[in-house]
């Protein structure tokens, strides 16, 4: 794939595809213990799983993770938002842009940060739970996932708790590389 500023092949895309539905995977309770009855999250995160496992992207995955980020829009918790969002990251991490912008590694990172921020909220908006599943986010990326990251720049800082705990992760998978 070399219609960028660097090359991504398929299998890395499915690498960062497997780490983002890994997450997702995680939090989906959440979403389905507080919305019932929205399938859209879970297409979304089947979607991704079906990338990963060897299928080709399609328009599947485009389309649930738009419908996972509306069903986000629509979410009357946070956690159910984070959850839901998390899931449309997974279905979209298929698509991830060969293109040398900090934006893009919320395509990689931004459903484990989800994930954390949801496990905070959980406990208490207990920011040490946040910070122990980022460090579990940390030991769970692969050699190959690193190296996609590395290839971009540096998170993109932002103020809210999630923004915070994507650089966390970013950063520490940076120095552990």
């Amino acid at each position: 794939m070399t219609t960028g500023d660097f090359e991504l092949t398929m299998e890395e895309l499915r690498v960062v595809a497997r780490y983002a539905a890994e997450s997702a995977q995680e939090v989906l309770p959440v979403f389905e213990g507080a919305v019932p009855g929205d399938p859209r999250p879970r297409a979304a995160i089947d979607a991704a799983w079906e990338f990963v496992n060897g299928a080709r992207r399609t328009k599947l995955q485009r389309v649930t993770s738009l419908d996972a980020h509306r069903a986000a829009k629509e979410a009357d918790t946070e956690v159910a938002r984070l959850a839901a969002r998390a899931a449309g990251d997974a279905a979209s991490a298929a698509y991830l842009h060969p293109i040398a912008k900090a934006t893009q590694v919320g395509h990689i990172l931004r459903a484990a940060a989800n994930a954390a921020r949801v496990a905070e909220l959980n406990a208490g908006d207990d920011p040490d739970v946040g910070d122990e599943l980022i460090e579990q986010a940390r030991q769970r990326a692969t050699r190959a996932l690193r190296d996609v990251l590395s290839r971009y720049p540096a998170a993109p800082h932002g103020k809210g708790r999630v923004a915070q705990l994507m650089s966390t992760l970013d950063a520490s998978l940076r120095m552990s590389r």
